[in-house]
């Protein structure tokens, strides 16, 4: 069975107020493999904010035009990207940042016209990440892509979801783990408790009630796709002390599949 492990995080908050970073290089010094794939979200609407530029969310999905793009690719494909391997490096491990745009990791087509420059990873080179973790690396990985159009390569640089992205990049894999740390404890029900485990049937009720809605769609969606390829997908809070090294072995938040 495979021993990688995806772990999706929000970038700009990482390392403030959890043990997400000692988790990860914990985990590779037990033969782990972990990947990251990061956000930065909040921070991106900090600099658009600064900026004067409108921010507006279809289906918790980032509308981005021109003025958007280039900030979502400055702060996530620089700034957050190198903070997270600055503070992976600090922590005694060894991390590599890239980005899907980077060797054609992210092979993307433009989601929905309506969205503007935003790609859906529809396929994924394993090889620089595989590449990277026989040499004993954790990729730290940005959810920038390169437009696809058909086979032909744009040149047109894509904003991706990194939720979504996280989703392609453990189903490709064959991951082991796919570990959502959130703000929450979990995926709550329609009684505002957490829910133990997700079914896909109860995962699409809970959509259209409207219950799992904004920023939790795209994770929830995430978490069904790898599912589908056998990894165990997690939903956590991401908090907690030690949440990363928990979701696998303790059975916290919500397993989606």
């Amino acid at each position: 069975m495979s021993d990688i492990l995806v772990a999706k995080i929000g970038g700009s908050t990482l390392g403030a107020h959890d043990t997400t970073v000692e988790d990860i290089v914990a985990l590779q010094r037990r033969s782990v493999r972990p990947v990251v794939v990061h956000g930065g979200g909040a921070l991106i609407s900090e600099w658009l904010e600064a900026r004067e530029v409108p921010t507006r969310f279809e289906r918790g999905l980032r509308v981005t035009d021109e003025r958007t793009l280039e900030v979502v690719v400055a702060v996530l494909a620089g700034l957050v990207n190198k903070r997270l391997v600055a503070a992976l490096t600090a922590a005694g491990g060894r991390a590599v940042g890239l980005s899907g745009a980077d060797g054609g990791l992210f092979k993307a087509p433009l989601l929905d016209e309506r969205l503007g420059f935003v790609g859906e990873v529809a396929e994924v080179d394993t090889r620089p990440l595989l590449d990277l973790l026989d040499d004993g690396f954790v990729p730290v990985v940005a959810p920038i892509a390169v437009e696809w159009r058909g086979e032909t390569v744009t040149g047109q640089l894509l904003n991706v979801n990194a939720d979504t992205a996280a989703g392609a990049v453990a189903a490709a894999l064959g991951a082991r783990w796919l570990v959502f740390l959130t703000d929450v404890p979990g995926i709550l029900g329609e009684d505002g408790q957490t829910v133990g485990a997700l079914s896909p049937p109860r995962a699409s009720a809970l959509t259209k009630a409207g219950v799992i809605q904004g920023g939790m769609i795209p994770k929830v969606e995430a978490c069904l796709r790898a599912a589908a390829s056998g990894c165990r997908s997690v939903i956590v809070d991401g908090r907690r002390a030690s949440a990363l090294q928990g979701a696998i072995e303790d059975g916290k938040g919500t397993v989606v599949g």
